[in-house]
């Protein structure tokens, strides 16, 4: 005999933790599984990290989601590297185009 598991509590905080590019939203495979159980939709959590991140554009970044009752908030969690290259004032890279770095 199969359950089904407990209905989420609406009012409880998940936090979720996500690697993306900044400027770009993370592919639906990646955030499917992390917010589905959640009752989110990820198209729409994704469109919200893509907005977020506008000011890290090309820098790999790692993303804050907390989630109440079915909103997702995003916060910016950046890394000691993105901090670095923020700094030193380097140009946005295209990831698609520009590769071997020197």
């Amino acid at each position: 005999l199969s359950r089904m598991p407990p209905k989420l509590d609406p009012d409880a905080i998940a936090v979720i933790y996500v690697r993306c590019t900044g400027g770009e939203a993370p592919g639906g495979a990646v955030l499917a599984p992390k917010c589905g159980p959640l009752g989110i939709a990820p198209k729409k959590v994704g469109d919200d990290i893509a907005k977020a991140t506008g000011e890290w554009k090309g820098l790999k970044i790692t993303c804050k989601l907390v989630i109440q009752n079915r909103q997702a908030k995003v916060e910016v969690v950046p890394t000691a590297s993105a901090l670095i290259i923020r700094a030193l004032k380097e140009p946005p890279r295209d990831r698609k185009k520009v590769k071997n770095i020197k």
